[in-house]
């Protein structure tokens, strides 16, 4: 009876699974078509008025004003895009959409694993192509995004995906492309339910723990130069650290943090260096210039941390950074990150509101990020042999008002924009209402 019980049990949730799957993937571009009549904005700063884009094979093959950019194919679709605006996909930064479906499901939460030190964690194995929450991002023109394990003082190994696809391995744009470090804090909170003080207050630790951090580092470079009589997974995913095939992403927030992290990485001969969340990075904006590293800027739709902040900062950090010749790109964490990964078009609308230029704003979300992690080959800006990874909007994707998706497209497969949402949506708007 018991067995019975389990089996049944098992059918339900095959049956409900089945029941909200997401959408199937778009089939591969048959047919070249081209998009008329639109504003194109390229992604790098720029902008093209009544554009044409002609799409081959999943590639921009074509793309310039309508007027002195005849079209040479005749047997291809023609898409109106007049009045309407093309955008690049937006990329998502420092995400962990496809990790997690419900947070309270513990079967369903593959955030971190056990222990300190894990660069061989690969989250790349544990994303799941199925998730609601993923295709929940491609009505605003999320197509793409990394996924980024948590945890740990090193919590492994990210990877790049695109936002429509069968399994990971067709999701994968480009695999382990970084290790993501948490650097030690330099304060810490007393423990209330202790009975501590629940002010800042220095952290006793500090100096152990970045000696910690610094003798893995040195342990793994020994290692990988050594003669790897004995195989040891975590030491070998850290040599692409050393030899410059691999990001190192620091997790870092205030000044002391974040100069530390980048005076260690340095000193490590670390080629490609981001802090993420960099709270404190306005005032190292030239430090950070400097030493050629990017950042990927906290959720701007945050509150000032400190009782002595701007009430602004978190908005008008970017611009400060940009301004100082930093290499930034926006990500969403913090506080239901998954789902609000989707609002990532307008963290960066909020930036224009605080000095930035449209342009640049789209840049955090597009051409920035795809340098940082890159795949800036195929992906990030509209030109021509690049993956046709693309939207039209009714408007300014920027503005959650005139953000009205008609159609998206990866690698020139269209898109179904259809989610679990819109379907409850246009469900209940046909309800009748109850009149007494």
């Amino acid at each position: 009876m018991k067995n019975l019980n389990k089996i049944n049990t098992l059918l339900f949730l095959l049956c409900i699974s089945l029941g909200f799957a997401q959408q199937t993937p778009a089939p591969k571009q048959t047919k070249d078509f081209a998009i008329v009549g639109a504003t194109a904005h390229i992604g790098n700063g720029k902008a093209i008025e009544n554009s044409i884009i002609v799409v081959s094979n999943g590639k921009i093959i074509t793309i310039g004003p309508e007027a002195s950019t005849p079209l040479t194919k005749q047997a291809m679709d023609i898409i109106d895009g007049k009045g309407k605006h093309i955008y690049p996909g937006f990329i998502v930064a420092n995400g962990t959409l496809g990790l997690v479906e419900v947070d309270a499901v513990k079967a369903s939460n593959d955030l971190s694993e056990m222990g300190t030190f894990n660069p061989h964690i690969r989250s790349i194995i544990a994303y799941n192509t199925e998730s609601k929450v993923t295709e929940s991002m491609r009505p605003n023109g999320v197509l793409l995004g990394q996924v980024v394990p948590r945890g740990g003082r090193i919590s492994g190994t990210s990877s790049v995906v695109q936002y429509d696809a069968w399994n990971w391995e067709d999701a994968a744009i480009k695999l382990d492309d970084g290790i993501h470090i948490n650097w030690p804090s330099t304060f810490k909170r007393g423990r209330r339910w202790l009975g501590e003080d629940p002010g800042l207050k220095p952290n006793d630790d500090y100096a152990k723990q970045v000696k910690e951090l610094n003798d893995y580092f040195n342990e793994s470079k020994s290692y990988n130069n050594g003669s790897k009589a004995e195989r040891h997974l975590p030491y070998e995913a850290m040599a692409g650290l050393f030899d410059g095939s691999k990001h190192l992403y620091i997790n870092a927030n205030d000044e002391k943090a974040i100069t530390d992290a980048v005076n260690f990485a340095k000193s490590q001969n670390v080629a490609h260096i981001t802090i993420v969340g960099a709270y404190q990075s306005g005032n190292l904006a030239e430090f950070l210039k400097q030493n050629e590293v990017s950042v990927f800027l906290r959720r701007v739709h945050s509150r000032p941390e400190l009782e002595d902040d701007d009430y602004d900062l978190p908005y008008k950090l970017a611009k400060k950074l940009v301004d100082a010749g930093v290499l930034v790109a926006l990500e969403p964490s913090g506080q239901m990150e998954r789902m609000n990964s989707r609002n990532l078009p307008f963290y960066a609308g909020t930036t224009v509101a605080h000095g930035l230029t449209k342009a640049q704003a789209l840049q955090l979300i597009t051409e920035n990020p795809a340098k940082i992690m890159g795949i800036d080959d195929l992906y990030g800006t509209l030109e021509v042999g690049k993956s046709a990874t693309l939207f039209i909007s009714e408007g300014d994707a920027l503005d959650m008002r005139t953000n009205i998706l008609t159609k998206a497209f990866i690698d020139g497969r269209e898109l179904s924009l259809e989610t679990h949402q819109t379907e409850l949506w246009k469900r209940y708007s046909e309800k009748p209402s109850q009149v007494d």
